[in-house]
This record gives C-alpha cells, sequence and structure tokens, in this order.
C-alpha cells in the first residue's frame, strides 16, 4: 500500500521554525495538545522533531537563564534534541513506515528533496494493521 494514502499534508500539520522562540513552540504544543511538532526549515527541508522533554530539558539544565516567563527570548535553534526522529520518503514501503512507527507517535514524510510534505500517524498505522490482522484471521468457509 501506497504511505500517500496515510498522509496528514504539511498544511493540516502543526509545525515550527528554527527561528520559533522556545514560548511560541510551547504555546503550540500547549493549545493542540501536543508532546512534539516537527521543525521545519526555510527551505521546507525537515530539520527534526521537538519534544517537550527538549525544552524542559534545556530550561532545567540552563541554570535558571531560560524560564517560562523569558522563554520568548530563546530560539529553538539552541535547543539540543535527544530524540532523532527519523523522516521516511514518499515512496516507501509499509515495512519501514511501520518499523519508524514502532518507536515514534508520528512518522514524518519527506519528498526526494527532503522536504518536508506531512506526517503519518501511529494511530492510522495501527488502524490499518488492525483491518489487516482481522481480515487475515476471518475463518474461510468450506465447501
Amino acid at each position: 500500500m501506497n504511505i500517500a494514502f496515510f498522509l496528514l499534508p504539511k498544511h493540516d500539520v502543526v509545525a515550527v521554525t528554527l527561528d520559533s522562540t522556545l514560548r511560541q513552540t510551547l504555546e503550540k504544543m500547549e493549545y493542540h495538545r501536543y508532546t512534539a511538532v516537527p521543525i521545519i526549515g526555510k527551505d521546507g527541508v525537515y530539520v527534526g522533531t521537538v519534544t517537550e522533554g527538549d525544552l524542559l530539558w534545556y530550561m532545567k539544565n540552563s541554570g535558571g537563564k531560560v524560564t517560562f516567563e523569558n522563554a520568548s527570548k530563546f530560539l529553538l535553534k539552541d535547543v539540543p534534541l535527544k530524540m532523532n526522529i527519523k523522516p521516511v520518503s514518499i515512496d516507501a514501503d509499509m515495512e519501514g513506515l511501520i518499523n519508524l512507527a514502532k518507536v515514534q507517535n508520528f512518522v514524518p514524510v519527506v519528498d526526494d528533496m527532503g522536504r518536508f510534505i506531512g506526517i503519518v500517524r501511529r494511530s492510522q498505522i495501527i488502524e490499518y494493521c488492525e483491518r489487516y490482522v482481522t481480515r487475515e484471521n476471518v475463518p474461510v468457509p468450506k465447501n
């Protein structure tokens, strides 16, 4: 099956840029109730995914320099990303998509130039697998 069938296009995805402030990132994540969002470069290339943990550890390790009150003074590009959330190419097979979804809540999808084109949510992959397994386990009628 083509993974484009599962694609949530980039215009429907909540994402941030490296020039987003910590405050902007936190507010987007809070508003949409997401624990992670993709980061997109100026040229549209997928850069990585920032998580709540990345932001909290950055603030904690700043020695009190970064707080919720002054988070608008710090840019996302300075936050180290702890997890390497890998993208998948739009022409990848389902096996590759499923392997990434095992350890990621969503899988970023890129074109052949590395430009971000959307995400596939793990819940959609699980639903697909459920339908596939259910169909496989249906008893075959005997003649």
